[in-house]
């Protein structure tokens, strides 16, 4: 805990490298905690493969990628939350378990959304 307002004040004065520096270790944080990760991971490489064989425009390129981009943010919003949540709620407690069930149904939606996006996409170059 920080006690001292020296400290407040070094924590919120972090140098703009050290804050990339710190999204840096956030993604590896994110690698590493994650379980789903590898799964998100291969089924982007598996629509991106998809795209370059269908051919598909420019425009469907964009829609893709902010696909895979909002299931992956998503994904790291609810590892940071579960994460904040296991520091704050260590002994179990409903409260706790609703928001990290919310967060899990945030990347389900997300999830959803693209199946759903990928459907329209690749369909009717299937059929």
């Amino acid at each position: 805990m920080i006690d001292s307002k020296k400290e407040i004040k070094a924590w919120r004065e972090v140098k703009k490298s050290e804050k990339f520096m710190n999204a840096f270790r956030g993604l590896y944080v994110f690698g590493k905690t994650t379980r789903n990760l590898y799964f998100h991971i291969s089924t982007a490489l598996l629509v991106i493969f998809l795209g370059f064989c269908f051919n598909i425009s420019n425009f469907e390129w964009i829609i893709l990628i902010f696909c895979i981009g909002f299931v992956l943010v998503s994904e790291a919003f609810n590892t940071a939350i579960e994460i904040d949540i296991d520091l704050t709620s260590p002994e179990y407690h409903p409260f706790a378990r609703d928001t990290k069930d919310v967060a899990a149904a945030a990347v389900l939606l997300s999830v959803f959304t693209a199946i759903i996006i990928g459907l329209i996409i690749f369909l009717p170059k299937i059929f």
